[in-house]
């Protein structure tokens, strides 16, 4: 695994815990937390953009299953 760069998200703040993205060479994009950095998930765009969508629309709730 090959990852060109890990950049912060623009709603992190100083000294929080933040959410870093990286696109790696194979085109997925890896994400990680910055207090747990050696946990990565590797996701296809595609998929985080519908992540997103859905959170967006509050569609996710903690633990549900299923």
């Amino acid at each position: 695994m090959i990852v060109v760069a890990w950049q912060k998200a623009s709603y992190s703040h100083e000294g929080a815990n933040c959410l870093n993205i990286a696109a790696a060479g194979d085109g997925t994009l890896h994400l990680r937390e910055s207090d747990d950095p050696d946990t990565v998930l590797a996701v296809t765009p595609a998929s985080l953009r519908a992540l997103l969508r859905t959170a967006r629309r509050g569609h996710l709730r903690a633990g549900r299953q299923g």
